[in-house]
C-alpha cells in the first residue's frame, strides 16, 4: 500500500516505520526533511507539504502529528501550539481528501482518552457520553471531528484514542524511569487515580488490524483491557526496576511543578477497549506486569 504517515518521528509513528518499512510504500510530512531523513528507517520519502502529495495516488494516511502534550508547563501559547499542531493539519489532510477524485481508503487518526476528561472510577468504553470538559477533551473533541469530516463511502475513518504508551525508549515511561532509577518513585497524589496504559507492540498492532479489517470505522479506545490505579502502576514499575517506591509526590507539589498539567497527573480513567475486542483484536499485553517484564528497562 501506498501510505501517507504524519508524526513519523514520533513515539508511534517511528516505530511504524520500522514495522512497515518492507510491506508498504510509505510517504512522510515532516516540517524539516533533513533531520527526519536522519532519524527514520532507509527508503522513507519525505515532503515538507501536503500540497506535494497526490491523495489520489494513496491507500491510506496515518495522522498521528501533534505537539507532545506534556512536555512542557501549559502556558497559553503552548496550549495553543498543542491544539494548532493538531488540529490544522487535520483540517488540510481531510480537505485534500474530499477533494480527490479517487481518495485514498483509510484514514487513521490520532486521539487520545484525554477525550473522556478527568473521571471517577469505573469502567469507560466508546459509548460513554458523560466527558468532562476539560482542556484535554477539548483539544481531542475538536480534533476528531476534524477527521470525522473525511469519512465518505470511499473514505473509512478510524479514531484511535490512545492511553499512556509503554515503550523501552521516549514517551511517558522515559520521563518516569530516572526517578524510579534512583529509588525516588512513588505515588502522584492519593494514587488512586486510574491509568489506561497501552504496550507499543499492541499499539502498532491496533493500526495494523484496522488498516486490515476493512469493517473497522469510527472510534476505538486504544489501551489494554486492564487499567491500574497509579498507585498499583508505581508500585510495578519499582518492583520491575528492583527498586524501592520511596517518594510520592502530593497533589500541591505536582500544582507548584507543572500548573494547570499536574490534571493529567492526578485525575485519571479507567478506558476498556471494547470496541476493538468485539472486533477481534486480541492484545499481546493485557497485564501491566507481564508488559513492563516485555521492555528492556
Amino acid at each position: 500500500m501506498r501510505i501517507l504517515l504524519t508524526g513519523a518521528t514520533g513515539l508511534i509513528g517511528s516505530a511504524l516505520c520500522q514495522r512497515w518499512q518492507h510491506q508498504h510504500q510509505l510517504i512522510g510530512l515532516s516540517r524539516d526533511v533533513g533531520k527526519a531523513q536522519r532519524q527514520s528507517v532507509p527508503g522513507l520519502h519525505w515532503v515538507n507539504n501536503l500540497n506535494d502529495v497526490d491523495f489520489n495516488q494513496l491507500d491510506v494516511v496515518v495522522n498521528l502529528a501533534g505537539e507532545p502534550i506534556a512536555a512542557k508547563r501549559w502556558t497559553a501559547t503552548q496550549k495553543e501550539r498543542i491544539c494548532q499542531s493538531r488540529w490544522q493539519l487535520t483540517e488540510q489532510i481531510a480537505g485534500a481528501i474530499l477533494q480527490a477524485t479517487t481518495p485514498p481508503q483509510l484514514l487513521i487518526n490520532g486521539s487520545a482518552i484525554g477525550f473522556y476528561g478527568r473521571q471517577n472510577p469505573g469502567c469507560i468504553d466508546e459509548s460513554f457520553s458523560g466527558f468532562y470538559p476539560d482542556f484535554s477533551h477539548d483539544i481531542c473533541a475538536r480534533w476528531e471531528n476534524l477527521a470525522m469530516r473525511a469519512q465518505t463511502d470511499k473514505t473509512r475513518v478510524c479514531i484511535l484514542r490512545t492511553g499512556i504508551v509503554l515503550s523501552d525508549h521516549g514517551g511517558a515511561l522515559g520521563r518516569m524511569l530516572p526517578a524510579y532509577r534512583l529509588g525516588l518513585g512513588g505515588k502522584l497524589g492519593d494514587g488512586q487515580q486510574y491509568m489506561s496504559w497501552i504496550h507499543l507492540e499492541d499499539m502498532l498492532g491496533i493500526i495494523d488490524f484496522v488498516l486490515q479489517q476493512t469493517e473497522c470505522h469510527g472510534i476505538y479506545n486504544a489501551t489494554a483491557p486492564m487499567a491500574v490505579t497509579n498507585q498499583q502502576f508505581s508500585k510495578l514499575l519499582a518492583e520491575r526496576l528492583h527498586k524501592p517506591e520511596l517518594l510520592p509526590l502530593p497533589a500541591f507539589a505536582l500544582r507548584l511543578l507543572f500548573g494547570e498539567m499536574a490534571d493529567l497527573l492526578l485525575f485519571g480513567q479507567q478506558v476498556y477497549p471494547k470496541r476493538l475486542l468485539d472486533a477481534g483484536y486480541s492484545f499481546h499485553y493485557n497485564q501491566l506486569r507481564a508488559a513492563l517484564a516485555a521492555l528492556k528497562l
